[in-house]
């Protein structure tokens, strides 16, 4: 390093060359004295009057995935795959990793003994925060595994609009959200989907009853193939139209009407 200026670090290489780590691609709490030395990425070469000027980064996620292959062996070697990198600098990133040999546990491995291997790679990051998920093509698991550290009580997949519903315990929403919506936005990037995050309402599920409450009234077929859509309480099944469980299930027009009948009967009851 020769030169720390307001926009810019620059260096010269061992052929004088001219290197530069703008400010754009450095860590936010990234600070730097003359004659240190710098780990980065080159991120780009640009031409600047026929002299190459070699352009460093430290913010892209490739950088994150170079320093996974120093410190973790199984990754340098292709034993562990690394899918996807999602980052916000200096600040917390996502990782999702897979292992093709079921001997090895990608995620252990990635963290390390005592979070070993882990934390070299944090420090580097002015201790970002890194969460390294396992990937899976289960859409439902992933998206709970991204929103770690919160436990997710259900989900609801919109596939045509690239949405997805979430729905989580009073206590678990803000571990979800994370730090000024870090958490959920980091999430939504790792697995391409907008994540909307409910509050589950505790008073309505007590309120709720299952349908096999009503065997007297309500056949054990129609139940099975409510049970099929993924439909097992009342308010479950009166969220949705006639029209719409109809459309879903094998069940008839009429069989239907006679079913909303039987569970708006309960709650009117209440």
């Amino acid at each position: 390093m020769y030169q720390v200026l307001s926009r810019e670090v620059l260096l010269i290489d061992g052929e004088g060359n001219e290197i530069s780590l703008p400010r754009s691609e450095q860590i936010p709490k990234d600070r730097y004295r003359k004659g240190e030395s710098i780990r980065a990425i080159v991120h780009k070469v640009e031409m600047i009057n026929g002299n190459p000027k070699i352009i460093l980064s430290r913010t892209s996620p490739v950088f994150l995935e170079r320093l996974f292959e120093q410190e973790v062996p199984e990754v340098y070697d292709g034993l562990i795959t690394i899918k996807k990198v999602i980052r916000e600098p200096g600040e917390r990133a996502k990782v999702a990793v897979e292992s093709y040999d079921d001997r090895i546990d990608p995620v252990g491995a990635c963290v390390g003994m005592k979070g070993s291997r882990i934390h070299a790679i944090v420090r580097e990051l002015q201790n970002e925060n890194i969460d390294v998920i396992n990937y899976t093509e289960n859409l439902d698991l992933y998206i709970t595994r991204a929103l770690s550290p919160a436990k997710i009580t259900s989900i609801k997949v919109d596939k045509d609009n690239g949405r997805v519903s979430v729905y989580l315990k009073p206590d678990q929403v803000s571990l979800a959200i994370g730090k000024g919506g870090l958490n959920i936005k980091l999430a939504s990037r790792l697995v391409d989907m907008e994540i909307d995050v409910f509050r589950e309402d505790m008073e309505l599920q007590d309120e709720d009853v299952d349908l096999h409450e009503f065997s007297d009234e309500i056949e054990s077929w129609v139940i099975d193939e409510l049970n099929r859509i993924g439909l097992d309480t009342a308010k479950s099944v009166l969220a949705l139209n006639a029209e719409e469980l109809v459309r879903r299930t094998d069940l008839e027009e009429e069989t239907v009407e006679l079913l909303l009948k039987a569970l708006k009967k309960e709650f009117e009851q209440e």
